[in-house]
């Protein structure tokens, strides 16, 4: 089972002159999910190397079981600050996708070409591509036999009501759950911060960092 992570390049918040990138737990969850699983996992992102951690998910409130071990994990750490440039990165070398989010997504891999084709590459094989929080977005210019990928699907992602409880609605380029809406998905959502996700065909969207567990379990299974 060999499964593909791709992260974000972007750190910063718009104008904002914040930082921003992944989110830590996003990252985390699926990737322990992935290795305790027995998959091999590979990282890449646009620019390779060291992703940007959005250091909000690195805040004492946001650890989880998982976030620790990353931190006790140097190995682990070693692995993302070597992430793969995503232009060499062929889906026909993977069993699946996963992005994790953070805000850093809207910003390089929903406008990315190599991960657009990237993502297209994995549907045209009938190869599950899973999403969480905000990395639903990368997904607004992916296509299918000339029309949105998720056109008629059921799916979620960060909701309108959560990006406005952290603040963001005027800072990101656009909004996950308005965005999926407009390009024709059948947007779902829990209430804020619950987890919750999605699996329509090959597609996985799961909605906050809290779904991320279960997205990545939920890829898991289906590879199974």
């Amino acid at each position: 089972m060999n499964i593909l992570m791709v992260l974000t390049s972007h750190d910063r918040l718009g104008d904002t002159g914040k930082p921003t990138g992944f989110w830590l737990e996003e990252f985390a969850a699926p990737y322990y999910t992935f290795l305790d699983a027995g998959a091999h996992v590979t990282l890449a992102s646009p620019e390779g190397g060291q992703p940007p951690l959005d250091p909000s998910s690195d805040a004492p409130a946001a650890q989880t079981d998982f976030t620790r071990r990353f931190k006790a994990d140097a190995a682990a750490q070693a692995i993302l600050a070597n992430t793969a440039k995503l232009r060499g990165v062929k889906a026909e070398n993977f069993d699946g996708v996963f992005y994790p989010g953070g805000h850093g997504p809207l910003w390089d891999l929903a406008e990315d070409p190599d991960s657009i084709a990237l993502i297209e590459a994995f549907c045209a094989s009938d190869k599950p591509v899973a999403a969480v929080c905000h990395a639903p977005g990368v997904l607004r210019h992916v296509a299918m036999t000339g029309r949105p990928l998720v056109q008629g699907k059921r799916v979620t992602g960060f909701s309108d009501t959560e990006e406005a409880a952290v603040n963001l609605t005027t800072v990101v380029p656009f909004l996950v759950e308005q965005e999926l809406r407009r390009l024709g998905g059948k947007f779902e959502k829990a209430a804020d911060w619950q987890s919750f996700t999605i699996v329509d065909g090959n597609l996985i969207t799961g909605q906050n960092p809290a779904s991320s567990q279960v997205a990545a379990e939920q890829l898991v299974r289906m590879l199974s």
